[in-house]
């Protein structure tokens, strides 16, 4: 451990997992944000808890077992010329539900539907919203631990760098949801973004490998435009409140 400490490398090396790591937990904030809107505001900073402590518990389970981890990325049966393993069939297995739920969502909020408070109890919703975030949880983690593995060898520097990507996502994750629930067109957006994010990983799980890079430059194009919308919005607004 102590030569860890000491070694630049080893620095460099938690420093590019770690910015890694946050970058591909946007996902995880962005799904886990969208999805607890339409709970209460207690129920909601509790979900937030659980499903970010969920997300960092499996992590490091999953690092914890390496071994059979590296053996989910083994061809299990193949089908049309494609060798398809556990890992490949979990993606797309996630990306399907991402895409499915924020086309759901997407529905609701054109349709005007307040949601399932009139279907269930808000004890039910929030038991279905923390089942959903657990799915979500285990498909991301699963994608960012083997980028973790091929990045890097010491389990210490992995572990480290997902403990510290996880803590901010957890101080991120709360102005972010209230951000999103303050904005509608903020909400809708987002919904797009996981409707993009899901395509990716049903692309990754059949072996075609869009680049990351051009996904989140997406993201952040679009998130940089709303950005503005809204503060011109805001300003349309005081100014529409000065006397004259």
């Amino acid at each position: 451990m102590m030569h860890l400490l000491t070694s630049p490398e080893a620095w460099a090396a938690l420093l590019t997992l770690t910015a890694l790591e946050i970058v591909l937990g946007i996902d995880n904030v962005i799904f886990i944000s969208v999805i607890v809107s339409r709970i209460p505001e207690k129920q909601a900073h509790r979900a937030r808890q659980i499903g970010l402590a969920l997300a960092l518990i499996f992590r490091i389970i999953l690092l914890s077992l390496l071994v059979w981890l590296i053996g989910l990325t083994a061809p299990v049966f193949s089908f049309s010329d494609f060798d398809f393993s556990w890992r490949d069939l979990i993606l797309i297995g996630g990306g399907l539900f991402l895409i499915a739920k924020a086309t759901h969502e997407i529905h609701g909020e054109v349709e005007a539907d307040e949601g399932e408070g009139g279907e269930r109890s808000a004890g039910n919703a929030f038991f279905w919203v923390i089942v959903q975030i657990i799915i979500i949880d285990i498909v991301f983690s699963l994608d960012s631990i083997i980028t973790a593995i091929g990045m890097a060898q010491d389990i210490e520097i992995m572990v480290a760098a997902v403990v510290i990507a996880c803590l901010i996502m957890y101080i991120s994750s709360g102005p972010v949801s209230r951000f999103v629930a303050e904005h509608p067109t903020t909400k809708m957006l987002a919904l797009a973004f996981l409707v993009l994010i899901g395509v990716a990983l049903v692309a990754d799980g059949f072996h075609f490998h869009i680049p990351r890079g051009y996904i989140y430059f997406a993201i952040a194009f679009s998130a940089a435009v709303e950005f503005f919308n809204v503060l011109a919005k805001r300003n349309r607004r005081k100014a529409g409140k000065r006397p004259v």
